[in-house]
């Protein structure tokens, strides 16, 4: 790639999902706490494990990666949640939206990289593609 700064977007968006999904699984509430909050802890792990990555990313490509909270909230495009209390249902729509915002971000990604030969990234960001696509399935079958 030519221009890492979505990168470093993404590394963003990771940092404050991160905060956000602990909102949501310490606060969420009903019928279905147990399944929700257990998928919100596999998600946070999920996004922690792409959120190193991408870092690791970055500094093989001779880039520095963001590493204040204050940079990320500045350069993220999703922000910080706001609210201590969240039904399940409320909790599995503000999932879908996150997932569909980053799973939006990483096909940009990926599509750059392919245009720029950059086989490290593209082979990075079709798994998180992929791996968007799955939870959205998730998420649609829980909204059902």
């Amino acid at each position: 790639m030519k221009n890492y700064a979505k990168l470093n977007e993404y590394l963003s968006n990771l940092a404050v999902l991160n905060a956000n999904l602990h909102n949501l699984h310490w606060n969420v509430v009903g019928k279905q706490f147990v399944e929700i909050h257990e998928y919100t802890e596999k998600l946070y792990d999920d996004f922690f494990e792409k959120y190193d990555a991408v870092a690791e990313l970055l500094k093989m490509k001779g880039e520095k990666p963001l590493t204040k909270l204050s940079d990320y909230l500045q350069n993220a495009t999703i922000k910080e949640l706001d609210g201590d209390k969240f039904t399940c249902e409320e909790t599995v729509k503000i999932l879908e939206g996150y997932l569909n915002e980053m799973k939006k971000l990483a096909t940009d990604i990926r599509n750059e990289a392919d245009e720029d030969d950059d086989f490290e990234v593209v082979m990075e960001f079709e798994e998180h593609v992929a791996g968007y696509s799955k939870e959205l399935w998730f998420i649609r079958s829980m909204l059902a």
